[in-house]
């Protein structure tokens, strides 16, 4: 988090829930479907669906909800200008990109949605991505993840030796049918095949998995030379933070609601998901796909910052619309269309929402380098 405040706005996602906390009435109250909840840059990216079908989808469901789509708007703006900011781009560019934000999402929920392949304009960086995700296979997630094509994980630093009791837990639960199902149905395997659990540890990744349990399994489907290995993320369920809809009916258990949210917003991701318990938590189990990756934003020049705020704001509209009736659709649609400002082609609420939370956040980046200094002497 210490290396870009573009990397601390993607860590510190509480402040963003404290500001909406405090922020009450600024925003408009917008249908009440699955939203991410955490809706910033790193978590959209290219998704394989069960069978290895690739399109980009948001990657990352801890902390969704039945909420206001306009949270997601927000987040997703201030990722982008955060972003612009760490590129050295002007105050105009940041401009642009909240009104290229509201071209993507409002074409997103007023788009056909009788077909399931997205064929919004790609930027040539994220159809490079594509291309790249659609070649990857076992050996490139292994060498990615575990630093090796074998299938074992490296203890050290990122996996940590399992206690009996877990290790033991894990075979149970890789052994239950909905698992089984999920873990031997992907890719056009055999269902009926074999599921054994090969390796595992402890996996500390990640701000949003720090404090909570998640392994790492490595896992054979099939028996002799016929099998494979995939890789299976384990990860605890937590109450999220995200606000939720006052009427909002979802799920009690939080591992169900993430599965449920992933299906609504991301269905290359929910459709390959399963929650299960394991121990006394409640786990969200995913075999991680090698076309599975992450927008990852370094330098962006104007106009790559412009058509990738576009493009992904349209992936976030389609994801919501989806959900939507087509009248509730026309009717947000037109609200947002309506809230444009005749000085900016974007809603006032957004633009100083995202100004406000810059400025709060480039702030608190400061301060948490100072600390970060101050610990390491």
């Amino acid at each position: 988090m210490t290396r870009s405040a573009h990397a601390y706005v993607r860590g510190s996602t509480v402040k963003f829930y404290a500001w909406l906390e405090a922020s009450k009435g600024k925003l408009p109250e917008g249908p009440s479907v699955w939203i991410c909840g955490d809706c910033h840059v790193g978590n959209l990216g290219p998704l394989g669906d069960a069978k290895g079908r690739v399109s980009v989808q948001i990657r990352d469901l801890d902390q969704t909800v039945v909420g206001n789509p306009a949270h997601d708007l927000v987040r997703l703006g201030l990722s982008l200008a955060s972003a612009a900011r760490g590129s050295e781009l002007s105050g105009i560019v940041t401009a642009k990109i909240i009104e290229a934000v509201m071209v993507g999402y409002e074409n997103g929920i007023g788009g056909d949605f009788s077909r399931t392949i997205d064929r919004n304009r790609r930027p040539d960086d994220v159809q490079s991505l594509l291309e790249r995700s659609v070649k990857r296979r076992w050996r490139h997630l292994a060498v990615e993840r575990l630093k090796d094509a074998e299938p074992t994980i490296p203890l050290g630093k990122s996996f940590w030796t399992l206690r009996k009791a877990e290790a033991a837990a894990l075979r149970t639960l890789l052994a239950s049918e909905a698992v089984h199902a999920m873990v031997a149905g992907l890719q056009g395997r055999d269902a009926g095949a074999a599921v054994e659990m090969v390796d595992a540890a402890y996996w500390k990744k990640g701000c949003s998995s720090l404090g909570r349990p998640r392994y790492a399994v490595i896992v054979r489907v099939g028996e002799g030379e016929g099998s494979t290995f995939c890789l299976v993320d384990v990860k605890a369920a937590t109450t999220a933070a995200a606000p939720r809809a006052a009427s909002a009916a979802m799920p009690r258990d939080n591992a169900m609601r993430v599965l449920a949210g992933a299906q609504a917003l991301s269905p290359n991701l929910g459709d390959r998901m399963v929650a299960a318990r394991l121990q006394e938590h409640g786990v969200v189990l995913r075999e991680l796909m090698p076309q599975d990756l992450k927008i990852e934003v370094e330098r962006l020049s104007e106009d790559q910052a412009v058509e990738l705020a576009r493009y992904l704001a349209g992936i976030v509209g389609r994801s919501h619309g989806r959900q939507m009736s087509p009248d509730v659709r026309k009717a947000w649609r037109a609200e947002l269309i309506r809230d444009h400002t005749t000085a900016l082609a974007a809603p006032s609420w957004l633009w100083s929402s995202v100004v406000e939370l810059l400025g709060i956040h480039e702030s608190a980046y400061l301060d948490h380098c100072r600390r970060m200094m101050v610990e390491a002497r």
